[in-house]
């Protein structure tokens, strides 16, 4: 069956909240029948019961970035140029240059920009410090010629849009409003002490001074409830070993339905990136999920968090890099367990005034419908 529509990437799980949860299956319930995403995991291919979107594999990964990025991404473009769609949305840079070829053949193409690239070029340690400017620089003339020939460019946030000007699509990722609602919440004063880091785990997603961190609050019964993926062994072999690990309850990597029950069962959310360039400007997914859960949250202090959090009033800020003040943050959430809940009600309550998909669904449903003949 030819579907119209095609979402592709050779980076992010099927499961990825932002391309599958929310834009794929938002448009499947527009245009029905109508929206593919194509894949590369090994695992088959599916149909999603209730939307109806159609997954697609292109076979098991490759072993490695190098193949990921040129073999991988050549199955990818092999893949999506037989399916024919009218339109393909794709989602990561290194897709760039096929995404181009694919327009030169006809079909309308829509550039997902989840991250700064340039910027996140200049926080990976495995690119040598000499490199890393001229790379970034070079990745952003790329980003700014691929622009001039596709029919649209998505915006994950303000700061990644004005890279790309006035004529980028803004559609942040925030939370879905109900997923992570609860109609009989647990009175947050009955929770057991414990805290929740959701998402991948890295060193400058601060994973090592979260687990030092829990090991210094004062409270005994204090955890950690970790879910996710660690982004290598030596790190996680390193987190292991620390003191506050004893304190952790690692689940691995955890479903939207786990995600939601740890959220309904702890006192506060973490989410404290180190200060990176691709961080600085970011903002995060996991802290607008912790607000919709009706969580205080405890997070970087950049500026722009600062306007989120302080704006709302639902949370604290900390220095990521500094576990004992991270570990005096649980702390005060702990001793301080009305003012905690306060601050859940009030991030929920700017959840649902104006950091949800819902609203953001709107914008990239009158973007397709702007591309699509005869909508």
């Amino acid at each position: 069956m030819k579907h119209r529509i095609t979402h592709f990437t050779t980076v992010h799980p099927r499961t990825d909240t932002r391309i599958r949860v929310k834009e794929a299956a938002t448009l499947a319930r527009v245009w029905p029948g109508d929206v593919s995403l194509y894949v590369q995991d090994g695992k088959g291919d599916e149909t999603d019961a209730r939307d109806g979107l159609a997954v697609f594999d292109t076979g098991t990964p490759e072993s490695g970035r190098l193949l990921r990025m040129t073999r991988g991404a050549f199955r990818m473009y092999r893949a999506v140029r037989r399916a024919r769609p009218q339109i393909v949305h794709f989602h990561d840079p290194e897709l760039l240059p096929w995404a181009m070829v694919l327009r030169f053949q006809g079909i309308r193409v829509i550039y997902d920009v989840h991250e700064d690239a340039p910027a996140t070029v200049l926080s990976k340690d495995y690119i040598p410090t000499l490199l890393g400017g001229p790379l970034a620089t070079g990745v952003r003339l790329f980003e700014r010629l691929a622009r001039a020939g596709f029919s649209a460019i998505v915006a994950a946030t303000p700061a990644i849009g004005r890279n790309f000007g006035e004529d980028a699509v803004l559609v942040q990722n925030f939370p879905l409003l109900n997923e992570l609602s609860f109609a009989t919440p647990s009175p947050h004063e009955q929770r057991p002490p414990h805290f929740a880091y959701i998402g991948g785990i890295t060193a400058i997603r601060s994973a090592l001074e979260i687990v030092e961190a829990i090991g210094l609050v004062r409270h005994s019964g204090a955890r950690l409830r970790m879910g996710g993926t660690f982004s290598t062994k030596p790190l996680e072999d390193t987190a292991r070993v620390l003191d506050g690990w004893s304190r952790v309850d690692f689940h691995g990597w955890i479903g939207r339905e786990d995600v939601r029950d740890i959220l309904g069962r702890v006192r506060a959310g973490l989410v404290l990136f180190h200060p990176m360039p691709n961080h600085i400007r970011a903002q995060p997914n996991k802290l607008f999920e912790y607000m919709a859960a009706g969580l205080p949250v405890i997070a970087s202090d950049f500026p722009l968090w600062r306007e989120i959090v302080e704006g709302a009033g639902c949370g604290l800020l900390v220095d990521p890099q500094d576990p004992q003040a991270i570990a005096e943050a649980m702390q005060w959430v702990l001793d301080n367990p009305e003012e905690a809940a306060e601050m859940g009600r009030r991030g929920r309550a700017a959840v649902e005034e104006r950091y949800n998909w819902e609203a953001e669904s709107d914008k990239l449903i009158a973007l397709y419908r702007r591309l699509i003949p005869d909508t």
